[in-house]
Formats: structure tokens, C-alpha cells, sequence
């Protein structure tokens, strides 16, 4: 079981296997490895144990909330590691489905940008219909509007990254208008390969 797993020169953090969406898509349907790694947890890591298993984060060019599940479901310790790592002076991306205000039921976005570098937001749809297909949100009809609504509290307070994974069923060209031209944020296109080999979407 593996709390942290480095990649190149960032390390990720594996602080939860559940989440709100059941995207087709995702690498946990297929292994509990990436890359020699376990990330199939049997318990939650605690702050205490998350900060242990990260030890000196000076070794590493960013800190990545990203694992097999969505990391804002556990806000409290989101937040907390990241506030103890920005006091180390040490860069926090948080890698999310934008399901952060649903999960909560109140705007989350004030509580994590003071501790947060960056925010990558998966989007993968051009329209709540194929992101219900693709995505199976737990929240069901009006999911992909509060994604979005999620994105534009997000830019105001953050620096921001929408992303999309290359899919047959999906529009890439119009997500990207989407993103750069009504969200005003930057667009990053993921391959399927790359979600294998980075773990970049965990179980989103």
C-alpha cells in the first residue's frame, strides 16, 4: 500500500480510493499498480502519516494530490498538509474531478487556495450528456454545470488547468473552446497512455 509515489521530480499523494465519479476510463479498473507502486489502500493515511511518508519535500519540484480517488474528499487533510508544506515553502497541485463544492455543499475554493500552487480540473466532456456517459457522476443531472462553476471559482483565486482525456466519444476541439474561450483557462490534453504511466486523473 503506497501513501506516496514519485514520478520524474514530483511526488503524489495516495490519500483516498473513493470518488465521486466512475469514469470507463480510469486505471484503477485495471491494476492496483502504476509504475510498482500499490496505491490500493486498505486504510486512510492521517496528516501525521501523510507528512511521514512524504519526509523531506525539498527533494521534489511539486507535491501532487493525486492517487486512486478524489483528494477533496478529504478537505481537512488536504488542507492541512498543504498549508504545512507551504510553509516549507514547497509547490501543492491538487488534481481533482471539480466536484469539491457538490462534496461539501459550500464554495470549498476560498478554504484551499491560499495553500495551493496550482489546481488541475478534469472536465473530459463537451456536454453533460457525454460526461454522464463517460464519467458517471454520484451526483447525478447537473453535475458538469457545477464542474464548471467550479472552474470559475477556481481562476479568480488560483492559478488553473482544465484537462481532457483523448477519447473516441469525445470533442476535444470544443472542450478546448470551451476551457480557453468561455471558462478563460488553460486547456491540457491527456492521452490514455499518459494516465497509465503518470497516474495524472487517479480514479476521476
Amino acid at each position: 500500500m503506497s501513501i506516496v509515489y514519485q514520478i520524474g521530480h514530483s511526488l503524489y499523494l495516495n490519500i483516498t480510493n473513493r470518488c465521486t465519479n466512475q469514469c470507463g476510463f480510469c486505471v484503477r479498473y485495471k491494476t492496483d499498480t502504476i509504475q510498482g507502486y500499490n496505491l490500493a489502500l486498505t486504510t486512510e493515511p492521517s496528516v501525521k502519516e501523510i507528512l511521514a511518508a512524504i519526509g523531506d519535500p525539498s527533494r521534489f519540484r511539486e507535491i501532487v494530490f493525486c492517487g486512486y480517488g478524489e483528494p477533496l474528499l478529504r478537505l481537512t487533510e488536504v488542507i492541512a498538509v498543504s498549508k504545512a508544506l507551504k510553509e516549507q515553502k514547497i509547490p501543492v497541485r491538487i488534481n481533482t474531478n471539480g466536484h469539491g463544492n457538490l462534496i461539501h455543499g459550500r464554495n470549498i475554493v476560498p478554504e484551499i487556495a491560499p495553500y495551493v500552487s496550482t489546481i488541475s480540473i478534469s472536465l473530459n466532456a463537451e456536454n453533460e450528456e457525454v460526461y454522464n456517459q463517460i464519467c458517471q457522476p454520484s451526483f447525478g443531472p447537473g453535475t458538469y454545470q457545477k464542474v464548471k462553476d467550479f472552474i470559475s471559482a477556481c481562476k479568480t483565486l488560483m492559478p488553473t488547468v482544465v484537462t481532457a482525456v483523448a477519447l473516441p466519444q469525445v470533442n476535444i476541439n470544443i472542450i478546448k473552446q470551451i476551457v480557453e474561450k468561455e471558462l478563460g483557462v488553460r486547456f491540457k490534453l491527456r492521452h490514455y497512455d499518459d494516465i497509465v504511466q503518470e497516474n495524472n486523473y487517479g480514479r476521476k
